[in-house]
């Protein structure tokens, strides 16, 4: 991202949407049904949210976008789009469909994990960087279908995960993506389901943590 200027409260703008998706992961210093609104509106709850990224990385943490939290937001950020360490075909539908077939087009789906990437950079970080396994991204109707899945699955969106860190429990995983913003959050005996079914029109539009 070509950053053009330093962003502070106030201030609205593309980039300032940008840098909400960027940070959303850091919506929350302890567990709270709460998320960064990506609307390019730079409002308190982005501030605080940019604070946390700021001191996570060892930066003045002051809530004001200048040029090092630039740096390091772009530090997290891949050359094709993805995050440093997520790939796009990680999230791929495992019926070969890729981002097709789903309950939106597969331009959305991909701009969802994109988003939804930034919120794992930002729970791998608060877990201490271990490896995260994705178990299950994106799913295709017809993918999602023949797993069982429920026929509004948040997964068919592009906008939900099933995680695995390494050497953490889901119980473990699931305290600390309390504070990442993500509004759906359901432990399984081997993996944690996280996403964000609060935010978009397709979505639940509720909180459900379970």
């Amino acid at each position: 991202m070509n950053w053009t200027r330093t962003m502070k409260q106030g201030d609205s703008g593309n980039d300032v949407r940008e840098l909400q998706i960027r940070v959303a992961g850091w919506a929350a210093a302890s567990p709270a049904k709460t998320h960064v609104t990506v609307d390019g509106v730079f409002g308190a709850g982005t501030a605080a949210a940019v604070k946390r990224f700021q001191s996570a990385y060892g930066l003045t943490a002051d809530g004001v976008a200048g040029p090092q939290s630039h740096t390091q937001l772009n530090a997290l950020e891949s050359s094709d789009g993805s995050t440093a360490h997520f790939n796009f075909s990680e999230f791929y539908s495992k019926d070969g469909s890729t981002f097709n077939g789903g309950n939106v087009g597969s331009t959305q789906v991909r701009e969802n994990i994109r988003r939804l990437m930034y919120k794992l950079e930002a729970l791998r970080k608060k877990l201490g960087n271990p490896p995260v396994t994705i178990n299950s991204g994106f799913r295709s109707i017809s993918h999602n279908r023949s797993v069982g899945g429920a026929s509004n699955s948040q997964h068919t969106y592009g906008i939900a995960a099933d995680i695995n860190p390494s050497g953490k429990t889901p119980s473990q995983v699931a305290e600390v993506a309390k504070t990442c913003g993500f509004s759906g959050i359901i432990k399984y005996n081997t993996f944690l389901h996280v996403d964000s079914r609060a935010e978009y029109s397709y979505g639940a539009q509720t909180y459900y943590w379970a």
